[in-house]
């Protein structure tokens, strides 16, 4: 194997493949990149039996061939060379790789021990990529951390006719975010459910221009496998098995009092009032008339209240929130206003975003958080 590649079209493609790489694998060969030159191409997969990454760059190869080779260290080495063509050799069992004075040999890694990549899944089809990994982004700060509950650490993917709905909870909070897509068949109905920093890493890697392709693999009916590919770059990941809860239903078909107030403003003041919140000790938030003061602390320790204006319908409410899971709600809109949405001060609150005060919200981000006991 003999070809030449430009130098910063192999290192960014060989960062984005090994990104995806296991920090400790099970078998030495997963911690590998493997190279294959040929017809004018260099073809860079990793892959650790659950996510597989692909990615293409154009090269000048003289001798085809394929390798396989520490995929971090070829990364680290890839980013660190001048800003000159990139010639990479296989010498027996070396991979030799030379850059302008710079001069490196690697070790190649054993071939016949690594796994055969999937194939990628047929396509159900299109959605904006910026506007996918932006919903993505918006709903996992819902998901869990921790493997406790292995299913809450996921986002539930649903494609129904031109309606693509993801959704994640830990217990805590739910977000779903709803956006348009562009589907191979219109009365497409499935689901699949994606560890939620698979997903993450999945929609972040793509370019962010233009539409990504997304596909499913099925076996006995059921999806297995997730595809995403944009631009010469692919992704897949197993699917996590389980059946999702039913948490949809959690959000209240009417609510008995509505606050809109400038999120920004409101954001400040959480961050503020929360300084003095030991641990996760809530923030307090009282509703009434045309303003919301919000409080933390103790009477016999440090305490914070704040008062703001908000355009606010119902009977006086009072209700208390963890202040992170409070801020992430708010930081996941894109409008200039939220709204919160009570039924009672002991029940969820949900929270959606609005361009003005008098205007409707906005269904498109639904953030739905449960209230802490402090009475």
């Amino acid at each position: 194997m003999k070809f030449r590649v430009d130098r910063a079209a192999l290192a960014d493609a060989v960062t984005w493949t090994a990104r995806t790489l296991p920090q400790r694998p099970a078998i030495a060969v997963l911690a590998g990149v493997r190279l294959v030159a040929e017809d004018g191409q260099l073809t860079l997969s990793s892959f650790d039996y659950e996510v597989s990454a692909t990615s293409h760059v154009e090269a000048d190869v003289d001798v085809p061939g394929e390798v396989l080779v520490s995929g971090r260290l070829l990364a680290d080495i890839c980013k660190s060379l001048p800003d000159q063509p990139v010639d990479v050799a296989l010498d027996g069992a070396k991979v030799t790789i030379a850059c302008g004075a710079a001069h490196f040999t690697l070790a190649s890694m054993a071939m016949d021990s690594y796994p055969q990549l999937p194939t990628m899944p047929a396509l159900i089809g299109h959605a904006d990529s910026a506007k996918l990994a932006q919903a993505v982004s918006q709903v996992a700060r819902a998901a869990a951390r921790d493997d406790t509950l292995p299913l809450l650490t996921t986002i539930h993917l649903e494609f129904s006719g031109d309606q693509l709905t993801l959704m994640a909870t830990d217990r805590y909070r739910l977000a779903v975010r709803t956006l348009e897509w562009q589907p191979e068949d219109p009365e497409i109905s499935m689901t699949a459910i994606v560890k939620s920093k698979t997903l993450q890493d999945m929609t972040k890697s793509l370019n962010n221009a233009g539409d990504a392709a997304i596909s499913l693999a099925t076996a006995d009916g059921a999806p297995k496998i997730i595809g995403m590919e944009q631009t010469g770059r692919r992704m897949t990941s197993q699917l996590t098995d389980g059946d999702y809860p039913p948490v949809a239903k959690l959000f209240p078909e009417v609510a008995e009092a509505t606050a809109v107030i400038d999120r920004q403003e409101l954001i400040s003041a959480v961050s503020r009032v929360a300084l003095v919140a030991e641990r996760s000790a809530p923030v307090r938030l009282t509703f009434a008339g045309d303003q919301v003061e919000l409080e933390a602390g103790r009477s016999d320790d440090a305490e914070a209240s704040e008062k703001h204006g908000c355009a606010y319908r119902g009977e006086p409410i009072q209700s208390a929130f963890n202040p992170s899971y409070l801020l992430d709600g708010l930081t996941a809109l894109n409008q200039p206003y939220a709204r919160l949405s009570y039924t009672e001060g002991t029940k969820p609150v949900v929270i959606t975003g609005q361009e003005a005060p008098g205007e409707d919200d906005s269904q498109e981000m639904r953030y739905l958080l449960m209230p802490i006991r402090f009475f």
